[in-house]
């Protein structure tokens, strides 16, 4: 199973917030999915970006591919680099 790390829309018309899930890559964008990681919320001043480190890399150490919005997401909360370094074989800085 192809699962992937990807934004879930909820909120009102113009008004976007989202979760950050784990899914099948097949499930449509708001189906079902494995896990909720997180939540974005774009429209706040400054956005608010929330997600749970620990699952986040537990899901891409086992191979879960990030979306692009959310891998800049990932890029923005340091999480992406500490992926990065764990899979260079370098002690993460915490």
């Amino acid at each position: 199973m192809a699962t992937r790390i990807r934004l879930m829309r909820l909120g009102a018309k113009k008004r976007p917030s989202y979760r950050v899930v784990v899914a099948d890559a097949r499930s449509p964008r708001d189906g079902r999915f494995i896990e909720s990681i997180g939540k974005y919320h774009p429209l706040a001043e400054p956005s608010l970006i929330e997600i749970d480190e620990e699952r986040a890399l537990h899901w891409l150490r086992i191979g879960a591919q990030p979306s692009e919005p959310v891998r800049n997401l990932l890029e923005k909360t340091g999480i992406w680099e500490r992926f990065q370094a764990e899979r260079r074989g370098e002690k993460a800085a915490s």
